[in-house]
């Protein structure tokens, strides 16, 4: 697979459960001994609640979970280290661990891929959890199977078990057909593989759920003659095209960036998506790793790590970051989404609570946002100009905008402030309204730079946006001094992925044409990773994006000739 780096393995002799190390070496040994890596001495620092310590490493709780947009639910998110090292084993193998300290849980998740984060639910992966409360083992495997409610998914296989000692040593085991769990090297169950590790890599995450532990092993270990390999997330191979979508915008307009919304799963660990994403962007938008529910799950407690890995592959490959986002409400931690805002006091104590929020998110950034969205979305979800009665709006009133632009500004003076709100490409009311929100923002002491403009375009019935329509809007936002960014195009292909690359090219061209329009970002990569649910709850994939299973749609094609027109 492209992108895979091999790293040094050291041999191993299996004796039931015990790994016996016996050197290390570059190249998997060939004859009875097979090969084992030291999974605790790989890199963990992009993996929320976990810190290594010498040759241990430290798990604690971080309460993330994916809010759905009316604040219900909450399902649980459970980290995977996706920018450190993930393994290569297409054969058989045997996984071992050990926990102490464990207040109340311990996990550890083997998946076969990273799980798939939409805006509100999580589509797991085929894998297996151990989960240890005590002396109780939970055994729960999923095969990959389409969950009926994404938001609750059922697993293959469920079971309880009991171990003897929660200190000595568990596995799990592929050999042939069969998964075998065992604690101490006793096996505890066996069960069908079916199609869970098709795909031939090992992805691991560590978490609790209440509490905190310690893991004392952590090591993988293959056969003699098994493949077994440490590989790096795949974006790190991946290199800009000097004919990418961002090489010819530059060349077009000097400065001017193209850029796409991107999530680190896949970045990690699909080369297609990898490729497509830094061969032709030069600009990133962190689809959910900066809201706040990912930021900060628990109050005062902050799971950076994410954000991080992305923030750093940008800058390993010069691109620009816009941050995305502070006031929003929905993707609020349940927390936030509670502080109490009834009396004077209360409303007092939410704010200093409210604004340590964006001194401590902004004050982790500064410097490596060229752009944030300070705030998003604030009018109401039905395209009216009322804002929406968030806990930002019930803390610090209507203002709220000042309030938080003031903030952002005095703990990073240099980002680009942007207010990001859909519904107001063309003119109308909605337009109005946010032109009227920023500038009255600024005239009471707000710093916003300009607007972003999402321009999704989901029904080309009824959502297409015309050059003359966008021009007006920009010069519009140019006349009172603002700059504009076309902020999360995506367009339907329900019509024909013609009738597509029309309106992508309409809506990139106009924006170039426009010196108040300083970039063009579309929401998402590839259509492999775009997934909704209907209204009856069901998982549909949609078919809105530039690449499609790992392939350019027409519309990169139009998108070039907009650039080297």
């Amino acid at each position: 697979m492209a992108g895979l780096t091999a790293r040094c393995l050291a041999s191993v002799t299996v004796v039931g459960a015990v790994l016996l190390v016996t050197g290390c070496s570059q190249t998997a040994p060939t004859d009875e001994r097979g090969t084992v890596v030291d999974l605790l001495q790989e890199d963990w620092q992009h993996v929320p609640g976990i810190a290594a310590d010498a040759d241990v490493l430290h798990v604690t709780e971080t309460g993330r979970r994916i809010v759905q947009q009316d604040g219900r639910g909450g399902q649980p998110d459970p980290p995977v280290d996706l920018f450190g090292a993930h393994l290569t084993a297409p054969d058989d193998f045997s996984l071992s661990t050990s926990f102490t300290d464990v207040t109340a849980d311990a996990t550890l998740g083997v998946y076969d891929s990273p799980p798939v984060i939409a805006d509100e639910f999580r589509i797991e992966p085929a894998g297996i959890h151990l989960t240890l409360r005590g002396d109780d083992l939970h055994v729960v495997v999923f095969d990959g199977t389409p969950q009926q409610d994404v938001t609750d998914s059922k697993p293959a296989g469920d079971e309880h078990v009991t171990v003897d000692d929660p200190e000595a040593e568990l596995s799990v085991r592929r050999s042939g057909d069969e998964l075998e769990v065992a604690s101490d090297g006793k096996v505890l169950t066996s069960l069908p593989l079916g199609d869970v590790f098709d795909s031939g890599e090992l992805w691991l995450g560590l978490s609790s759920d209440e509490g905190s532990f310690t893991v004392n092993s952590l090591a993988v270990a293959a056969p003699a003659g098994d493949s077994l390999a440490v590989a790096d997330p795949v974006a790190a191979d991946a290199e800009r095209s000097p004919d990418g979508l961002q090489a010819l915008a530059s060349r077009a307009r000097p400065g001017f960036r193209l850029g796409a919304a991107v999530a680190l799963g896949p970045l990690a660990s699909d080369p297609d998506y990898a490729r497509a994403f830094v061969e032709n962007f030069g600009a990133l938008t962190p689809e959910n790793a900066m809201k706040p529910q990912a930021l900060s799950p628990r109050q005062g407690v902050y799971t950076f790590e994410e954000a991080d890995a992305l923030l750093d592959l940008a800058a390993s490959k010069g691109i620009a970051v816009h941050g995305h986002t502070i006031a929003f409400t929905e993707a609020m931690p349940r927390w936030m989404r509670d502080l109490p805002a009834d009396t004077e006091d209360e409303r007092r104590a939410s704010a200093r609570v409210l604004l340590d929020y964006v001194t401590t998110v902004v004050t982790h950034f500064r410097g490596r946002l060229d752009s944030l969205d300070v705030v998003n979305e604030p009018f109401d979800v039905d395209q009216g100009t009322d804002l929406q009665e968030n806990t930002w709006y019930r803390v610090f009133g209507e203002t709220y905008p000042v309030v938080v632009s003031k903030a952002v500004h005095d703990a990073d003076p240099d980002v680009r402030q942007f207010v990001n709100e859909n519904g107001a490409d063309i003119p109308g009311p909605r337009q109005d309204a946010l032109r009227r929100l920023v500038l009255d923002t600024n005239e009471r002491g707000g710093y916003i730079d300009g607007v972003g403009l999402q321009t999704h375009v989901y029904d080309l019935g009824t959502d297409t946006v015309s050059a003359d329509d966008l021009t007006t809007t920009l010069n519009r936002f140019a006349d009172a001094g603002l700059l504009v960014r076309i902020s999360e195009n995506d367009v339907t292909d329900r019509e024909g992925q013609d009738a597509q690359a029309e309106q992508y090219a309409t809506i990139l061209g106009t924006c170039l044409r426009s010196e108040a329009c300083v970039s063009y970002t579309t929401w998402g990569v590839d259509d492999r990773y775009d997934w909704f649910t209907d209204e009856d709850g069901a998982l549909q994939q949609g078919h809105d994006l530039l690449f499609d299973d790992g392939d350019p749609t027409p519309a990169v094609e139009a998108l070039r000739d907009v650039l080297a027109d």
